[in-house]
């Protein structure tokens, strides 16, 4: 019976046959997830997915410790575990024989050592990146995708509800963010889909700042970018709040951000380029007067990984295609002053049209 993982694993070998490329090596934990279905982080250990289009064999090399676990859940029938004393490369080659064929791997996931370690073992092997296939894949989310990142979605929207609460004058940005981090695995996450920011006052204005102990206070505008891990799929938010009460300045700046992140979602849709999308948003804060103060991307992909392809910039000329999932987050940042970000997720359905996943009220909140 076909399943989601050895469906792509077809599409992938009818790029390889295409291409000439007889042997493929996915060695990215998160590629290896989407084409076996076994999602783990080996850490320093080798672990990589070998597909040989020629023989028509597959095999998964994970580290010994996670054999078991790689039975369970991987879409593979052939496991080579590899132990803490064995040379991987030299189970590869005992594995699946000498390979002097071209091999197709990540150019954004292979090491140094590793391509030192594969031209020592299979010295006549031709090496070739099937890095931009594997991302164009990847782009198009299924619905069994889409529905995974809206539940990881759904967790981080009540943790986000009920983590408001929890905030109070006098507690420091780190204690939020263990507050919110409790609450996600309450809520039922594997686990934070990246660092989570919590960033309160003038420190705002640093896009990705670090949480410290710089203590909320009355007046503040708080800034939440957080995420969480459920099955496999990440999920990615920002809200920004104000402590007890704002200024007119600061509902002025928060308005043109919001106006600028309802601007960027109107303007997707399929057939164009990328770019429309950035330069949506980014013409409402530049008409403000605010353009110098908004100096990253307005988006980027979103799903197995909480950052993948596309970026979506001012200068991308890719065209936007049903399938794809990515972030619309426009925001103002005045260093020492003021910062504002507000972050949705957005899906161009099958019909071309965008569908907004993020479902968190954006009008200004006091908490």
């Amino acid at each position: 019976m076909n399943t989601i993982y050895s469906i792509r694993r077809t599409a992938l070998i009818e790029h390889l046959k295409e291409e000439n490329i007889c042997c493929a090596m996915i060695s990215n934990p998160t590629n290896v997830f989407y084409y076996t279905g076994f999602n783990s982080d080996p850490h320093e250990r080798f672990m990589a997915l070998f597909i040989n289009v020629q023989t028509n064999e597959e095999f998964l090399f994970v580290p010994a410790l996670d054999k078991e676990a790689a039975e369970k859940a991987a879409d593979i029938s052939t496991i080579i575990p590899i132990s803490d004393i064995e040379v991987p490369f030299e189970i590869v080659k005992k594995t699946i024989g000498d390979l002097t064929i071209r091999l197709g791997i990540e150019g954004k996931a292979i090491s140094y050592n590793q391509y030192i370690d594969l031209k020592f073992y299979f010295p006549s092997l031709e090496l070739t990146d099937i890095q931009p296939f594997i991302n164009t894949q990847r782009m198009k989310k299924s619905k069994v995708e889409i529905a995974a990142l809206t539940n990881a979605l759904k967790i981080i929207e009540e943790v986000l509800a009920k983590g408001i609460n929890k905030v109070k004058v006098g507690m420091t940005e780190v204690e939020l963010v263990a507050e919110l981090e409790f609450l996600m695995r309450k809520c039922g996450a594997d686990a934070p889909s990246f660092s989570t920011i919590v960033l309160s006052g003038e420190k705002a204005a640093l896009p990705h700042g670090t949480p410290g102990d710089r203590k909320i206070q009355n007046g503040d505008f708080l800034l939440i970018d957080f995420g969480v891990l459920k099955d496999g799929y990440c999920s990615d938010i920002t809200r920004t709040f104000a402590i007890n009460s704002f200024s007119e300045r600061q509902k002025e700046l928060y308005d043109i951000v919001l106006q600028a992140n309802e601007a960027g979602i109107d303007a997707v849709k399929a057939g164009v380029p990328l770019k429309t999308f950035d330069l949506a948003a980014r013409n409402v804060i530049e008409e403000q007067g605010y353009g110098t103060y908004f100096n990253n991307r307005i988006g980027h992909g979103l799903g197995i990984e909480v950052h993948e392809e596309p970026s979506v910039h001012g200068k991308n000329d890719t065209l936007a295609t049903e399938g794809i999932v990515f972030t619309i987050e426009p925001g103002i940042y005045i260093p020492n002053d003021i910062g504002i970000r507000i972050e949705d997720t957005v899906y161009i359905n099958e019909q071309g049209e965008v569908e907004v996943l993020s479902t968190f009220p954006k009008q200004l909140q006091i908490i």
